[in-house]
């Protein structure tokens, strides 16, 4: 276990799971992963209302939103910097890929796991990452398109194409050879002074920052859209930038051969970011329904 991480099953502090649960057996399940600064997770509503939505796409049912509130408030509290991690499966099941259902069907299990803040250098903010183009293809699946899924063998081949250190990220394409993502952010690119991030309705995953982003901008006027993102548009893109809801923005400076400037959409948009992820910033602490 690493030093200073803690992990909760259903509100209690352990480390195990019943062998029989199916996010073990089938990856049937959802999963958030939670900046905290300063004893709060400022993104919390923005999480909840993904992880609701998830669980619902996938049938899972009795997720209650106080008990899951208030163990990531605990959880969360005294810790100035760090990562939370919260896992929904569907429970436990028998042997098959049918989900019980009605009084067959157990409730979810929750598993909060927190651990430290990432190690990451200063100038992945202050001066942008080099990244590459990923080999490992995404496949397209509608049904599951958009969603933060525990099925995440695609992200690990790509992750393990490369062990370079001076690489941060790596950008999947769709089988098409359409931009999609990072296998740990969401890409937006500029072009003519208009960002675009790729549409997510086929495959990838509906960023909580990516989201966060687009309604920023949309509500200050700021030319933003989802579109289809063929892979010759980053050699014509005026700046690049990738995004999560624990790092905010890094800028790109580099994909492969092609370079771009830290611009100013690109600090617009990271300022934004790094303003949300401070307790308080830009109105996103209130709690979800409960």
């Amino acid at each position: 276990m690493m030093v200073n991480q803690m992990m909760w099953v259903n509100g209690r502090a352990q480390d195990a799971l019943p062998l029989n649960d199916r996010g073990l057996h089938y990856g049937d399940g959802v999963f958030e992963t939670m900046a905290v600064h300063e004893g709060r997770v400022p993104l919390w509503p923005r999480h909840w209302r993904r992880l609701q939505a998830g669980c619902a796409r996938l049938g899972i049912a009795g997720l209650d939103a106080r008990p899951l509130s208030e163990e990531v408030a605990a959880l969360s509290q005294g810790c100035e910097r760090g990562v939370l991690k919260l896992i929904v499966t569907r429970g436990a099941g028998g042997r098959g890929y049918r989900p019980p259902r009605g009084t067959e069907a157990g409730p979810p299990t929750r598993i909060l796991i927190r651990s430290p803040w990432p190690d990451y250098p200063a100038h992945y903010w202050q001066e942008g990452i080099s990244a590459r183009l990923c080999e490992t293809r995404l496949g397209l699946n509608p049904a599951l398109a958009g969603l933060k899924h525990l099925n995440r063998l695609e992200q690990v081949l790509a992750r393990r194409e490369w062990y370079d250190p001076g690489i941060a990220e790596g950008l999947m394409c769709d089988v098409s050879g359409n931009v999609v993502e990072g296998t740990q952010s969401n890409v937006f690119i500029v072009r003519a002074g208009c960002l675009l991030t790729p549409a997510v309705d086929h495959c990838g995953v509906a960023g909580v920052m990516r989201g966060f982003i687009l309604d920023h901008e949309a509500a200050r006027e700021q030319a933003v859209r989802e579109a289809v993102l063929p892979l010759a548009e980053l050699a014509r893109a005026e700046e690049v930038f990738v995004c999560n809801a624990v790092t905010g923005v890094w800028p790109v400076r580099q994909i492969n051969a092609w370079t771009y400037p830290h611009g100013p959409h690109t600090r617009r948009v990271a300022a934004a970011c790094a303003a949300v992820l401070q307790p308080g910033g830009l109105n996103e602490r209130q709690e979800p329904d409960v």
